[in-house]
């Protein structure tokens, strides 16, 4: 009996991230088993975390998700927060999708913007949108823009999830939740 050659990998999503082992075992031959070390990895390809700016304050709640607070103070229109972050691998020129759970508190626009340049986004009234990166992106950012026709005060949570494919799933915290924001707009 020849012996098989596997090519590709072996995707895993689960409900919780984190550290764990598989259990591999032959059909055929009882003597060969093997338990690998796998690294879970969420869904959710965003990174985020505590982020100030244009009067907008960000942190991230304990289960993962963010917080918007800007107290007494109004957020400027087409103004808000970002966070520049590499493109995770594999997802460029594939459709995602951007979808949130919660009320968007303030009119926010949450976006995914690629070269300064808005791929699409969701807000109160507009949810799950995809969006495809374009070829030969490295870097992209999420903003978390007011939006509506006045500025005002913003305060709420929502849980934020950009995902492979056309159709939202679950929320699913993401792998980084530390990565430092700041103020931005719209360019």
């Amino acid at each position: 009996m020849a012996d098989e050659v596997f090519s590709g990998g072996v995707s895993v999503t689960g409900v919780e991230p984190g550290a764990t082992t598989i259990a591999i075992k032959s059909t055929t031959n009882p003597n060969i088993s093997k338990k690998v070390p796998v690294t879970v990895k969420s869904r959710n390809l965003l990174a985020y975390g505590p982020a100030s700016g244009n009067g907008l304050t960000v942190t991230v709640a304990q289960d993962g998700s963010l917080d918007f607070s800007s107290g007494t103070e109004s957020v400027p229109l087409n103004k808000g927060v970002r966070w520049k972050f590499d493109v995770p691998e594999g997802i460029v020129g594939v459709p995602l999708i951007i979808s949130y759970t919660g009320n968007v508190p303030g009119n926010l626009i949450i976006g995914i913007y690629a070269n300064a340049n808005s791929l699409g986004g969701v807000y109160q009234g507009k949810n799950n949108t995809v969006v495809t990166i374009p070829k030969g992106t490295t870097r992209v950012e999420l903003r978390i823009l007011r939006g509506g026709v006045t500025a005002g005060s913003v305060s709420g949570n929502l849980k934020i999830q950009l995902e492979l494919g056309n159709t939202a799933h679950e929320w699913m915290k993401p792998d980084v939740t530390s990565l430092e924001g700041g103020g931005g707009g719209v360019s």
